[in-house]
């Protein structure tokens, strides 16, 4: 390992060092704190600031540095569409979702978790919805949390030469530690840190090679080889399928916000009406500038990179500018973004995963008189369940790479939940029978369209419509949540009153 390896090694480092000396503070403060409410919503009291950035990070793995500027460094504005369709995505949650779903749960006696709240907000006892949403949830997450630990293992191979398997493990054992040890608090914080250093590398990297490029001397890595259609909105050039369906796929990804429970759980900890309004415009905001910012740097790439990283190299666009353009140790605190990135989502996926089997399918199944320090431990066994099996997931030889596992992940969870989490806040007629047959009809219809009609598995391909699979699946969720909806029993008065009471503000100080 040569001296510029060395001190990029030491800035990740220090960063590691942070992120569990976070964990550890909150472990220390909260050792006198019970409950599963504690441990898992943090008692709901995140502040504006951290809501947000904790919300937006979560959400922007290391796809957001490596997927995406990739994609769009090697075929061009067509892929825009995804940051687009996220952007609204994001800016609608908070609008429409946000506020309301942190009102409805307070008043569903208090439900921490997804699935607990889609129970409670219809008073149902039958505990099958939330049996049905854990089981979703733990397979999901662990093809979203392998996401993370590729990136991780993808970095630490490229900067170090390190064999991926071992970053990968080493990554894995210090999202556990800290997940473990903090909670909902320790992964709030790390995410709000983590959040600052994902935007600030975005902002630098352009910023410098844009200056480098200005010298009179400067010469591309390689020949630029430009597409007819790079600069194009319509990835064909003109309105056919192929531009349509990108669009279409684009904004499908925006759909995703309104069930991705890792998001929506931290709109649910919010502390105040006043925190909920500041958190709307702070996390639009840094969505706006991360996914603009990685766009910006996909395409100051392809004119400082040249075409020297063909299609197995793309997700390494962001590595390679930084090691080019800095001296070590700022480049190796840059590239701590890539792990900030995928460690803040990897600890929230394993939260939110603990959290629906310990609170949705231990107690109300296996251990009704569970205490709260049983559910506790649960809750942290799970975590390290779910972790080794996303390991396992991410070094297998024949693992999708980031991009792939990310769409996946985020197709089943918006397909699923989406149309949920918005009839139940929105439509008094909604019922538990059609809670339970949205989620199911959904998820199922995103699993056939990813199998036999995106063109993702080409020996199982009947028809490659190239479509993103949140489509058919959110709007098959709809239809059958309605359907089955209408020809149930109309909810008592009790229930309906829900959507009146969350459309107001209620007592700041509740919890």
């Amino acid at each position: 390992m040569g001296q510029r390896e060395i001190l990029e090694m030491v800035a990740f480092i220090c960063y590691l060092c942070l992120v569990l000396g976070i964990g550890i503070y909150f472990f220390i403060k909260g050792r006198k704190q019970t409950g599963d409410k504690a441990y898992f919503l943090g008692g709901r009291e995140m502040n504006g600031w951290v809501a947000a950035l904790s919300a937006g990070a979560s959400d922007m793995s290391a796809w957001v540095l490596m997927g995406l500027p990739g994609s769009i460094y090697l075929w061009g504005m067509g892929q825009v569409w995804i940051s687009i369709g996220l952007l609204f995505g994001t800016v609608l949650a908070w609008i429409f979702v946000a506020p309301r779903l942190r009102r409805m749960s307070i008043l569903a006696d208090d439900a921490i978790t997804i699935p607990q709240f889609l129970t409670k907000r219809f008073k149902s006892t039958n505990p099958a919805l939330q049996v049905v949403c854990a089981v979703i949830f733990c397979v999901a997450y662990c093809i979203y949390s392998a996401s993370s630990i590729v990136a991780c293992g993808s970095l630490f191979n490229k900067v170090f030469g390190m064999p991926s398997q071992y970053a990968m493990i080493g990554a894995t054992i210090i999202i556990l530690v800290y997940t473990f040890m903090g909670g909902f608090n320790a992964v709030c914080w790390t995410d709000f840190f983590q959040g600052l250093l994902m935007l600030m590398a975005l902002m630098a990297a352009p910023i410098v090679a844009l200056a480098v490029m200005s010298k009179p001397d400067f010469a591309p890595v390689a020949q630029v080889v430009t597409d007819d259609n790079y600069y194009n909105l319509l990835s064909s050039g003109k309105w056919d399928w192929t531009s349509v369906k990108d669009i279409l796929s684009g904004f499908g990804w925006g759909l995703g916000y309104f069930g991705m429970p890792h998001i929506l759980v931290r709109y649910m900890s919010i502390k105040s009406e006043k925190e909920m309004k500041k958190s709307r415009i702070i996390g639009s905001f840094w969505t706006f500038l991360i996914l603009g910012m990685a766009s910006v740097v996909a395409l100051v790439a392809h004119q400082y990179l040249g075409s020297s990283l063909g299609a197995d190299e793309r997700s390494l666009v962001f590595i390679t500018m930084v090691r080019s353009l800095f001296p070590a140790l700022l480049a190796g605190i840059l590239l701590s973004a890539i792990l900030a990135a995928s460690m803040s989502t990897a600890d929230s996926q394993l939260l939110a995963s603990s959290s629906a089997f310990a609170s949705d399918f231990y107690k109300p199944v296996l251990r009704k008189k569970a205490s709260d320090k049983e559910m506790l431990w649960v809750g942290r066994a799970i975590v390290a369940v779910i972790a080794i099996i996303a390991l396992i997931i991410a070094m297998n030889p024949g693992c999708a790479g980031i991009m792939a596992l990310v769409e996946c992940a985020w197709a089943a969870f918006g397909a699923a939940f989406g149309p949920a989490i918005l009839l139940a806040l929105f439509w008094k007629k909604f019922t538990y029978k059609g809670a339970i047959a949205g989620v199911v009809a959904g998820f199922l219809m995103d699993a056939c369209w990813y199998m036999f009609f995106s063109g993702s598995v080409e020996s199982l391909t009947l028809v490659n419509t190239g479509l993103y699979e949140i489509i058919p699946g959110f709007l098959t969720s709809l239809f059958f949540a309605i359907i089955v909806s209408l020809m149930d029993d109309t909810p008592s008065e009790e229930i309906q009153s829900f959507v009146a009471k969350a459309s107001k503000p209620i007592d700041t100080e509740a919890k």
